[in-house]
């Protein structure tokens, strides 16, 4: 397939426009909806912070008095596993993927290992409280108190993670749609530039037909020289054809009613010989009639070429008229 074509060119462009635009546009879309994601994402990282802290607290108001109700503290428990869960393995129906990259895997093993015997010491606490048992209790309470700084720490370090992959994507966004715009408007360009030489060469076709229109109808008609898309270039040989072939005909008009007025003034001096010389010679009745048929005979040729100059004559005034008629809007 020729892409030189003016029509193949414009199908080209603009599908590579509407393909780069679609491109841009529902990438963008996906990613945007991927960054909500992470967002949503980062606030439960960041409340499994809290969550931490809300279980020390709760274990602190519990020791000191000596309450046995646990709904507050149950409850933290159980948003802190739903939380650590879903950054682990995802949640489908709040479009939540699993652990994006490996490093943020390892750390979130890392708490969750960090979480096992901190949970632990917080059933165990729970156990003493309800049984009285205050030196289980004072020893759980130390063991959940120190050990909850490093889970916080850990706890951090993921929700740093987070915020520095989402930052990345976030960056790799903008750069995409940057991309994205500056190859749209490269295609805008380009086509712009394509359409313009396009145009130039209509217009180069157009000159160049008003100047053969405009030209003396008695001097040969110039060929077109265009060199641009292949239906352009296949107007302007046609037209070149035709140019061509006039030019041809007007050429041999013009010599054929030359060599026939030629010829006729040559009958006409042959007639005035043959005239004079029948005049000499009228009494001899011989040669006469001889002569006679010679003078039908020159008569006859010399109407023939004046019926053929008449021919080329109206050949001529066609070829004129059909190049006037060009000259007519």
């Amino acid at each position: 397939m020729t892409t030189n074509k003016i029509s193949t060119k414009i199908k080209l462009l603009g599908a590579l426009l509407i393909v780069s635009t679609f491109t841009v546009i529902v990438v963008s879309i996906m990613l945007n909806q991927k960054n909500v994601s992470d967002a949503l994402i980062i606030n439960i990282a960041g409340k499994e912070r809290m969550l931490s802290q809300k279980i020390t607290k709760s274990v602190y108001f519990l020791k000191n008095t000596g309450k046995t109700d646990f709904r507050e503290l149950d409850g933290a428990i159980e948003d802190f596993l739903w939380g650590i869960n879903t950054l682990k393995n995802g949640r489908e129906n709040l479009n939540i993927t699993p652990a994006p990259t490996q490093q943020i895997r390892d750390q979130i093993d890392k708490v969750l290992k960090l979480w096992k015997p901190f949970h632990d010491n917080v059933e165990t606490f729970k156990k003493a409280l309800i049984n009285g048992n205050e030196e289980v209790i004072n020893q759980t309470f130390m063991e959940i108190s120190r050990s909850n700084n490093t889970l916080l720490n850990e706890i951090d370090n993921i929700v740093t993670l987070y915020t520095n992959y989402t930052r990345e994507k976030t960056d790799f966004i903008k750069n995409f749609q940057y991309g994205g715009f500056t190859v749209l408007f490269l295609l805008v360009a380009f086509s712009i530039l394509k359409l313009k030489r396009i145009e130039s060469h209509a217009k180069e076709f157009l000159n160049k037909s008003k100047e053969i229109m405009q030209r003396d109808l008695n001097a040969p008609i110039e060929p077109m020289d265009i060199d641009g898309e292949n239906e352009i270039e296949e107007v302007a040989n046609s037209l070149n054809c035709f140019i061509g072939k006039v030019n041809s005909a007007m050429s041999f008009s013009k010599s054929a009613m030359e060599q026939s007025k030629q010829a006729s003034h040559k009958l006409e001096e042959l007639t005035e010989e043959f005239s004079t010389i029948i005049d000499d010679l009228h009494d001899c009745k011989g040669v006469s009639t001889q002569i006679d048929k010679s003078e039908d005979i020159m008569i006859q040729s010399s109407e023939d070429l004046l019926r053929s100059t008449q021919k080329l004559e109206n050949l001529k005034s066609e070829l004129d008229a059909l190049l006037k008629s060009c000259k007519s809007p």
